[in-house]
């Protein structure tokens, strides 16, 4: 076996690993276009991942039809989403598999043409200003970000109900927990980081009060799923979606000694060299590294994702820093991505043309290894 430290096996919440190699979310715009309810081609997809003993977080899913950003993403907030996803979770249930499901709502990172002509909500009416960055649009063209809406108090307390409720739709779905995306520029961090959040309501000033809002949410998932099915993504020193805390230890540090306490099934860093969001090969220099800054604050288990292999990503475990490495993009173009780390099996490149949108191709029809015909 090349990688000894990914193939120890480790208990997370009620279930036990194989393996620590998991699927990181991945949004790919494959959804039913009207209705955003998965479809077969995306059980096929998540059944082609799964492993006996292997996790997979599924792809973040709106909890609202106001929190979605780009067209085809499918939600979990309708009858007809969760019986799409109930075709994904039993596709990955048949091979043996354990499926979370990641819980989104995009925020300022979205465009009118997706709620009715009116303009998207956030913490505060900021827009994203970040050179080069533009909005896909619900027929998927490209537009400038516009300025976001605030949400109202008695709003921000709606959004907290409208995660309880998209948890309660991913249990009846089958899955077997859930991920609140707090990263990558997204609502909740809209609201975590004073540069898009000048609130002045218990959602807004200090630290405490930017937090709470995750931390309500989070509870609330606790609620349905009981703390051990529930997992948090972060992005701390993340630029992604003209995000970005001017200091991020203070807010990151009150952040993770808040989750620290709760229990969870884990707590999911992406690492600050690959934030991107996925829209281009990013790797930034000279960044820290979150599962090292953050271990010694989190008792609990603690993946991370970004750019890793199977060399770094061994080594991360087998020195302490994280418990699991999620994959995204390898994981994309090796279907059979942990058999091929264990026996040190080429890796198929990624084609990242294919990522967002389409049918098949680069989605479904990327080869497993065939050791017969490379003999």
């Amino acid at each position: 076996m090349k990688f000894e430290a990914l193939f120890k096996p480790l208990q997370v919440g009620p279930y036990k690993l194989a393996h620590r190699v998991a699927l990181a979310p991945l949004t790919r715009m494959r959804a039913e276009r009207e209705s955003f309810s998965p479809r077969p081609l995306n059980a096929e997809y998540y059944g082609q991942r799964a492993t006996q003993g292997g996790l997979i977080i599924a792809e973040a899913s709106p909890v609202l039809s106001h929190g979605r950003g780009n067209p085809a993403t499918p939600g979990i907030y309708s009858e007809a989403q969760i019986a799409g996803w109930r075709k994904v979770t039993d596709a990955v249930h048949a091979k043996g598999g354990i499926i979370f499901l990641q819980l989104w709502h995009v925020g300022r990172v979205s465009h009118s043409s997706f709620h009715g002509g009116e303009p998207p909500v956030s913490a505060s009416a900021i827009a994203i200003k970040a050179e080069g960055m533009k909005a896909m649009t619900a027929d998927g063209k490209i537009a400038d970000y516009e300025s976001p809406r605030a949400l109202e108090t008695d709003e921000v307390k709606g959004i907290v109900e409208a995660f309880r409720q998209g948890a309660k739709n991913a249990l009846a779905a089958g899955f077997d927990g859930v991920e609140i995306h707090g990263a990558n520029g997204y609502l909740f961090e809209q609201f975590l980081q004073s540069r898009s959040n000048q609130r002045t309501d218990q959602y807004g000033g200090g630290i405490e009060n930017r937090a709470r809002l995750l931390l309500e949410v989070t509870q609330a998932a606790i609620d349905v799923w009981g703390a051990n099915r529930v997992g948090v993504r972060l992005s701390p020193h993340g630029i992604a979606n003209d995000s970005g805390e001017p200091d991020p230890m203070p807010l990151y540090t009150h952040v993770v000694k808040a989750i620290d306490k709760l229990g969870l099934a884990y707590l999911h860093f992406i690492e600050p060299r690959s934030s991107g969001a996925g829209r281009a090969d990013v790797h930034w220099e000279n960044v820290p590294s979150a599962m090292v800054l953050f271990r010694p604050l989190y008792s609990g288990v603690l993946m991370t994702a970004g750019g890793f292999t199977g060399e770094t990503a061994n080594a991360a475990i087998a020195d302490g820093h994280a418990d699991i490495i999620a994959f995204g993009r390898i994981f994309i173009s090796n279907p059979d991505l942990p058999r091929r780390l264990r026996h040190d099996y080429p890796i198929t490149p990624y084609n990242r043309a294919t990522f967002y949108g389409g049918e098949e191709k680069g989605y479904t029809d990327y080869p497993v290894y065939d050791e017969l015909a490379t003999a």
